[in-house]
Parts: structure tokens; sequence; C-alpha cells
């Protein structure tokens, strides 16, 4: 089987998850994760960070695909604004750079990874290391990205398997 390299993306205005694995379809490997912070900049300029960030880890680290989490939809419509713009300046990144984007839902990304759609972020946070064989302490918001990443890995890997039987 042919390894892929996945990007994974946790977007927010102020914090961004990232998480890049590599995988086969049966072995997953942890290749790098990092959480953007982007401070108390005016808005734009934390959006243009999120853009030439993401830019800069697909140049050095290579990946063949991106998933993102979509637009959690909240009560308050200024954040989901505000998120739905960081989705789109990493969207960016990803399509400039050439890379097919999958979005998924934090429901389906929590029951990929956890088993059940209303897990907590402790529980992303202990399934992704266990399944990438991390140890010592992972940030949340990395946590998230790489869950997003292993989500993508384990959807298309089975979506694949099925095109293939028909």
């Amino acid at each position: 089987m042919t390894l892929r390299r996945i990007l994974g993306v946790d977007p927010g205005s102020r914090q961004t998850g990232i998480g890049v694995i590599e995988t086969d379809g049966q072995h997953t490997r942890h290749i790098f994760s990092t959480c953007l912070r982007l401070g108390d900049a005016a808005f734009p300029e934390r959006l243009g960070k999120i853009f030439t960030e993401i830019t800069a880890i697909i140049r050095e680290y290579q990946p063949v695909e991106m998933a993102i989490e979509n637009v959690f939809v909240s009560n308050n419509a200024a954040s989901a604004l505000k998120l739905g713009q960081a989705r789109g300046a990493a969207i960016c990144a990803g399509v400039v750079s050439g890379l097919p984007i999958a979005e998924y839902s934090p429901k389906e990304i929590k029951q990929a990874t956890v088993g059940k759609g209303g897990a907590d972020k402790a529980q992303v946070q202990h399934m992704v290391k266990f399944m990438l064989g991390l140890h010592g302490r992972l940030q949340a918001d990395s946590a998230d990205a790489l869950a997003v990443a292993l989500c993508h890995a384990h959807t298309s890997h089975l979506l694949r398997r099925i095109a293939g039987a028909g």
C-alpha cells in the first residue's frame, strides 16, 4: 500500500491546531503537530498568519491531502463568523498548495477517533495519543487537529476499500 501524508486542521481565530500523520491504511504514525497561537493581533493579521503558517507547514511536510473540521454553529453569531473566516484562511492555504480538502463535523471526528460522537476533549486527546503511540502532554488543539487527520485517514481508507470491492 502507498503511504499518504495527511494534514489535519482544527481552525480557530485565536488558536489553530495543526497535525500531520502518515498512513498506509493499516499503520499510522505521527509526523508533526503544533498549535498556532495567533495572539491579540488585529483579526485580518491573524487570518494572514493562519494562511502563511499553514502554507509553510505544507511546504515543509509535503502532505498530499488536507482535512479540516467544519464550523461548529454556536449561539454567538460573531464567534461563528470568525471561526468560518479562520477556516477559510486555512482552506485557501491548502487549495493554493494544490491539496484536495475534506471536511468533517465534530461529531464525525469524535466518532472516528473515540467511537462516540459525544466524546469530550479529554477522551479525544487520550485516543489520539493511544492511536499514534504518543507519550507526554499533547495540547488540546493539536490533539483535535490530529483527530481530524485520523478521521480522514479512516474514512478515506474505508471509502477506497468499498470502491475497490464494487
